[in-house]
């Protein structure tokens, strides 16, 4: 098996079908497998993937003569109910762990695959067997990029993000840093962490690194696992060859600066920022090159 794709839904069973849809209209000359895990959404989305894939009826002769189209080739599909709904790292870690392919892909519903997209990436993973994670380049449906990897932050990056003291000068640079404004997001790069929207991960590093922690309820886990690549060795790229929409609304971002700490979305990125400083109070970042 060349690909397993985890698929987490909580409450998107309408993006998930179209994600689903387009998966299989690509076409990915690849052996893959899709796994769905819901997060208890209670909207009925895993009944209707089953329903999706379910196979076609028999042709008998009894029935009128229709023209003939090939059908498109539908892929192995898993799915899997949790009882709750653990977050982010929990839901997506569950398909992790039935995952039988070489490569992992993890893609939020919100993304549509296209055409080469996925032989790319996993062609770029076997040309470079030292990059054990890789992203493509998100777009946003206005075409225009997001920016979806960036620096290691420091201590204060936070805050700055969400204070008046981002707009200083000194500040200000440090955030266009971490936020690789420097970068014109054109071309493909290591980088020190990815957006965890999109990624495929090689799961024989997975199996060394361990998976996505699961202290985090949402954010901070990628930039988590993308450290925690570099720090066993393993590079993370980006991968600008392959472009892919992204329908992102962030939860963070209810409500801009100070009073995005009173949104829930806010609410949990902040507490999931306490917890990633506070795993790695007093350590080095790792070597990236």
């Amino acid at each position: 098996m060349d690909l397993s794709i985890v698929i987490l839904n909580y409450k998107t069973k309408g993006l998930l079908k179209q994600c689903l849809k387009g998966i299989v209209a690509a076409q990915p000359r690849l052996e893959y497998e899709l796994i769905v895990v819901d997060n208890n959404s209670g909207d009925g989305s895993l009944e209707m993937v089953k329903e999706m894939f379910l196979p076609p009826p028999p042709v008998n002769d009894l029935q009128p003569s229709l023209p003939l189209i090939k059908p498109l080739a539908l892929p192995a599909i898993k799915t899997i109910q949790a009882d709750y709904n653990g977050g982010f790292a929990f839901g997506n870690n569950l398909g992790i762990k039935i995952a039988a392919g070489r490569y992992v892909m993890i893609l939020n519903p919100d993304i549509a695959v296209v055409s080469e997209a996925l032989e790319k990436m996993t062609a770029y993973l076997d040309d470079n067997p030292s990059v054990g994670m890789i992203g493509p380049k998100l777009i946003n449906p206005d075409g225009s990029v997001q920016y979806s990897c960036r620096r290691f932050p420091g201590k204060f990056i936070p805050f700055y993000r969400r204070t008046i003291f981002g707009k200083l000068p000194l500040t200000k640079k440090a955030l266009d840093y971490y936020l690789m404004n420097d970068f014109d997001h054109q071309t493909s790069r290591e980088v020190d962490w990815l957006f965890g929207a999109c990624l495929i991960l090689r799961k024989s590093f997975l199996e060394k690194t361990g998976l996505f922690d699961e202290r985090f309820f949402m954010y901070f886990e990628d930039l988590d696992l993308g450290r925690r690549f570099w720090e066993a060795g393993f590079k993370v790229a980006y991968f600008a060859d392959v472009e892919m929409v992204h329908y992102h609304q962030r939860l963070s971002a209810e409500r801009e600066g100070i009073l995005g700490l009173f949104s829930r979305g806010g609410r949990i990125h902040s507490a999931s920022g306490i917890k990633y400083f506070a795993k790695y109070l007093g350590a080095k970042l790792p070597p990236r090159n």
